[in-house]
């Protein structure tokens, strides 16, 4: 009985086996899990070291290729956005660049625009053509435009005294940080907005980017600001009177602003159209395709508001010659470009329930799919209701 007893195994044996059973299976199955893992971001990585590396081949072809046109169409698209303005250095150096830039520079006969070339009709004949206005009766009359690599949006405001700068704050300060359009325009309690000029933008995520505008601002009649001027990309400047007509200038000080009696305006260029004459310079530059938004004024006095979709597989962007010629399609005098990029919006309330609910904000524009939201900025061109 003793050896029967012997020859039998025990019951903690077979434990004992089976314990070391299933931790093999499991070693075996995170084993393969761990392959499985590491092969998956080798193979992520390997594709996007492929992706990048095709990007690189291909911008260094366009740099450095036979067509100087290609390459400043594609320095000026890059140039323009803060996150990669930093590019075309590294394939052409900065002096290149510069010159590259400075070939955009603006020639019009005049400095600045005058004021008796609009003549705005006031009261029952606010603008000319009766029938324009007889399906928007809030005053504001919005239409799409198919180009070539883009898709507009253009929005015509009957009567120029409701255009206004609006201020993110009372005060700017970088350590104020800037609002977003959608925010500001119930804020302001305003029908329409769109985005208006440059402002501190030092290429990083930092709270003060977009928390104090560039170069020369008025918002409802009084001086508001000039700091920040390394910011501004182009010198131009679009500023409403105190008859409402809108004053374009290739530059423009703050003691000329005050001589002009600059209601509402800012700095940003190039001026597209002065006097009714077409910015040739502008017109045939290499300026790259972009989101673009742009100001200007038919002769009646009604406001054109343009705003250009930019960087989606629909809609690449536009150039200044698109812009330029959607403005004198639609009739305008004056017309002067206003930051773009990633700051295009363009925002109605919508009255009558034409793009959805009935007095909700709707976004007419559609901006970058690299963002979320709307950037943060300090001031922005807005509507008052009628």
């Amino acid at each position: 009985m003793r050896e029967q007893s012997l020859n039998q195994p025990s019951r903690n044996g077979r434990g004992a086996q089976n314990n070391v059973t299933v931790k093999s299976q499991k070693k075996k199955k995170g084993g393969l899990l761990g392959r499985l893992v590491r092969r998956f971001f080798l193979l992520l990585f390997t594709l996007i070291f492929l992706v990048v590396g095709c990007l690189v081949a291909i911008m260094y072809t366009v740099f450095n290729g036979p067509s100087p046109a290609a390459r400043d169409v594609l320095t000026m698209s890059l140039l323009e956005p803060s996150a990669t303005k930093w590019i075309p250095g590294l394939f052409l150096g900065d002096e290149l660049v510069e010159q590259i830039r400075a070939d955009q520079g603006t020639e019009l006969a005049d400095d600045v625009s005058d004021s008796s070339q609009v003549v705005i009709n006031r009261g029952d004949a606010l603008s000319t053509g009766g029938d324009e206005w007889a399906n928007y009766p809030d005053g504001i009359r919005i239409e799409s435009y198919g180009g070539k690599t883009f898709n507009a949006h253009i929005m015509i405001v009957r009567d120029p005294s409701r255009v206004y700068m609006a201020m993110s704050t009372q005060k700017w300060s970088t350590s104020i940080p800037g609002t977003r359009i959608n925010h500001q325009i119930v804020t302001e309690g305003a029908i329409a907005a769109i985005n208006a000029g440059a402002f501190l933008d030092n290429g990083t995520a930092g709270p003060e980017v977009g928390s104090v505008p560039s170069g020369i601002v008025y918002a409802q009649g009084e001086f508001r600001s000039n700091s920040y001027r390394e910011y501004l990309q182009e010198s131009g400047f679009a500023g409403f009177d105190q008859n409402d007509v809108l004053i374009v200038a290739k530059n423009m000080t703050v003691e000329q602003a005050n001589e002009l009696g600059i209601r509402d305006g800012c700095e940003f260029g190039p001026v597209l159209i002065m006097n009714g004459e077409v910015n040739d310079v502008a017109y045939n530059s290499n300026s790259g395709f972009n989101p673009r938004t742009a100001i200007g004024q038919r002769a009646d006095g009604a406001v054109i508001f343009l705003c250009i979709d930019g960087r989606q597989p629909g809609s690449v962007g536009g150039t200044y010659k698109d812009c330029i010629d959607i403005m004198v399609e639609y009739g305008a005098v004056n017309a002067c470009n206003m930051d773009g990029g990633s700051s295009s919006v363009m925002m109605y309330r919508d009255t009558y329930g034409r793009y959805g609910e009935a007095g909700q904000v709707q976004m007419i524009n559609s901006y970058s799919l690299l963002q979320a939201e709307p950037r943060k900025m300090p001031d922005f061109w807005m509507v008052r209701p009628e």
